[in-house]
């Protein structure tokens, strides 16, 4: 933990994502350093990627409608990162029960330093496999697809969510290759096709779009 908590002065912040619990998975974390997540580790984030749980956590707040979404994103933002993605949540969808809800929230200083915020809704296709690194790629995809779009979260989500899908469905069809018809892939075929997907990560085709909400 002593490699990513720095000094407090005002320097370039960073990306912070990943779990720091979540419900399926090992806590990634001990118990008794989620305050320093909480206190240390986020304030000094741009940009936040958290699940729903892991909002939830951080927040003491439970989201179980897109309101409540808005008002987790507003309470992070207070924390100090101005971009937040909750990658996931349980929040029904209006495409049905084979998609997921993600959001997103944006802040922005005006020149007369007055502050608005864009908030994004995004469905997004579930798929039934595991693998490993998708957090990771989601996290490096946003934080640059941010830096091409610093005052459009609509286009920069659009960018980053295109590029996972183009990704995990080329993961997904090389490894049925592999494991033949009627087989279930293995977790080393489904190792990401980082290298064959770099066009897409370069210049993704808009699969997903996303909602602007507020």
């Amino acid at each position: 933990m002593s490699h990513v908590i720095r000094d407090q002065a005002p320097e370039p912040k960073s990306q912070r994502g990943g779990s720091v619990h979540s419900p399926k998975q090992l806590k990634y974390v001990p118990q008794n350093l989620y305050p320093v997540y909480k206190n240390k580790l986020v304030p000094v984030a741009d940009i936040i990627t958290p699940n729903q749980f892991e909002a939830e956590l951080l927040t003491g707040k439970n989201i179980s409608t897109e309101k409540d979404a808005v008002e987790v994103m507003d309470l992070l933002h207070a924390m100090g990162p101005d971009t937040v993605v909750i990658t996931s949540s349980n929040l029904p969808s209006r495409l049905g029960d084979r998609f997921l809800v993600s959001l997103g929230s944006q802040r922005h200083v005006r020149p007369d330093g007055s502050r608005t915020t864009q908030r994004v809704r995004i469905e997004v296709p579930k798929v039934d496999a595991v693998f490993v690194g998708t957090g990771d790629l989601f996290a490096a995809m946003l934080l640059a697809w941010t830096h091409h779009y610093p005052n459009d979260l609509k286009t920069a989500c659009e960018k980053t969510f295109s590029v996972m899908h183009h990704v995990i469905q080329r993961t997904i069809s090389y490894a049925h290759e592999l494991a033949g018809p009627g087989r279930r892939p293995s977790p080393p075929q489904l190792e990401l096709r980082m290298v064959q997907s770099k066009a897409d990560i370069e210049d993704p085709a808009i699969v997903t779009e996303a909602t602007v909400i507020s």
